[in-house]
């Protein structure tokens, strides 16, 4: 387990990890709602909820427990931020799907969609920038990276594999699948620069994470 920061630290750090996570969340329940396309995890934590009856957000907590374990041989740390990624985002997006109703008009789809597409950005600012452990998902991309490949190529391959597999449950695979692709890179990026708390033991975290998606 990563230490504990300071308890100063943890005040300052603590409500930006929760606002991130719950940003995170939403956003992911805007584009279950708006059904034109998933991420690539969110394709598979459907295709596993739809294949097994359960709700999405308990698959996501689910998934994110298997992960984790994951990190057992490649020697990852999970912090608190891990700990709380891995509830935290699962019962958001069951919380919203349960406020929120589907929308019928497609402009109100696409908004949805978009206002989702976006929430991962500063999303990210707020949970990546608190600097309190990665997401279990983005610690297996660094952790396997570390073992000889780039953060890119192991996200790319991890995230094809989960995509197809999710596609093949039955898996929300559509524009809105492409737009996330196309948009989370530049999103992250430009939210991490503004909103990263200052501390340098921080950076090797904020630098491998840039080029994920924080989740």
């Amino acid at each position: 387990m990563l230490p504990f920061p300071p308890a100063d630290e943890l005040r300052r750090r603590v409500p930006r990890l929760l606002g991130g996570l719950v940003l995170f969340g939403v956003g992911i329940a805007l584009m279950v709602r708006a059904d034109l396309g998933l991420g690539p995890w969110d394709v598979l934590h459907q295709g596993l909820a739809e294949r097994f009856d359960l709700a999405i957000g308990t698959v996501t907590i689910l998934v994110g427990l298997v992960v984790l374990l994951l990190w057992v041989p490649i020697r990852e740390r999970p912090g608190i931020g891990t700990v709380a990624n891995v509830l935290v985002i699962g019962l958001v997006v069951d919380a919203t799907l349960a406020l929120v109703d589907a929308p019928e008009a497609m402009w109100q789809r696409v908004a949805f969609l978009v206002l989702g597409v976006y929430a991962f950005g500063p999303g990210s600012g707020f949970y990546i920038g608190a600097g309190l452990g990665p997401g279990p998902r983005d610690g297996l991309m660094t952790g396997l990276a570390r073992r000889g490949r780039s953060v890119r190529v192991v996200r790319t391959g991890i995230e094809l594999t989960a995509l197809a597999i999710g596609a093949i449950l039955g898996g929300s695979v559509g524009v809105g699948t492409v737009l996330f692709a196309v948009t989370v890179g530049p999103n992250v990026h430009w939210h991490l620069d503004r909103m990263t708390l200052p501390d340098p033991r921080l950076r090797r975290e904020i630098d491998a994470a840039g080029s994920l998606e924080g989740y």
